[in-house]
């Protein structure tokens, strides 16, 4: 058996990867992590100044990255920009559907969503990242390989816990929870969809990540997870990384839990 076989499967040299939502809350350690384990990112996000900014970090840092302007939303963008990645690169290894696309009322409750609203936002995320697996696994399928990456929710798996939002101004959207609850299932579809053609698909499912929310609303989601505590948008990096490296090659239709146990109980 060659040495260093295990620490080598985590390593993505020469790799091709592409983060949608790139410059966000959980965006920007995945870029981060994905670029540290030697692969060449791209900053897939609408915002341009902040994809920009996570560029010029990785730069400082020596860190292989490009920004690209994609929005998940949009079909031409999608295909020119992944035309665009292929021309430059001539291959796309990784892709992470991360992006978080959402309406101002995001947060209304139930009984006042308005229909148009719940289809906005359906047909921003859910079908957003439809439209991206659909035209990635197309170049995967002619490389023969490829990784997938999803981003579903603990509340994608189980029912929200409402108590935890009282004394706060903070709710679990109902969309939100159809929509990553769709994404989790669509990810088994796609995984045993594409598995002839060598291209694997996961999903990662993060329980609460902490961002300066309210005190007491910190305070009562830590009491009910079993490690005690919010998670960290850093803690997402490792487990991307895991399912976009060797180290997962015989890992697909997979939905890992990344939530401190939330889950367990």
């Amino acid at each position: 058996m060659t040495e260093n076989i295990f620490p080598d499967m985590f390593l993505l040299n020469k790799a091709i990867a592409v983060v949608t939502g790139g410059a966000g809350l959980i965006g920007k350690p995945v870029v981060i992590g994905l670029a540290q384990a030697g692969a060449k990112v791209y900053i897939a996000d609408v915002d341009e100044k902040a994809g920009k900014e996570l560029k010029k970090t990785l730069d400082k840092k020596k860190l292989s990255s490009e920004y690209i302007q994609l929005d998940i939303t949009n079909i031409n963008s999608i295909k020119l920009s992944i035309k665009a990645i292929i021309k430059r690169e001539k291959k796309i290894d990784v892709w992470v559907n991360c992006a978080y696309p959402r309406t101002p009322d995001w947060s209304t409750k139930f009984e006042d969503i308005k229909y148009e609203s719940w289809k906005k936002n359906v047909d921003m995320h859910l079908n957003g990242y439809f439209l991206c697996c659909q035209q990635i696994a197309k170049q995967m399928k002619k490389q023969k390989k490829g990784s997938i990456i999803n981003f579903g929710s603990t509340y994608g798996i189980v029912g929200p816990t409402f108590s935890i939002y009282e004394g706060s101004n903070m709710t679990m959207p109902a969309a939100y929870a159809a929509i990553k609850g769709g994404i989790i299932n669509f990810t088994r579809y796609l995984a045993t969809y594409y598995a002839k053609d060598g291209i694997r698909v996961n999903a990662i499912c993060p329980g609460g990540i902490y961002k300066n929310q309210s005190a007491v609303f910190v305070k009562k989601y830590a009491e009910k997870t079993p490690m005690g505590r919010m998670g960290s948008s850093e803690e997402i990096a490792g487990p991307v990384l895991f399912l976009a490296s060797e180290a997962s090659s015989y890992i697909t239709g997979h939905i890992l839990m990344v939530d401190g146990g939330w889950t367990v109980w």
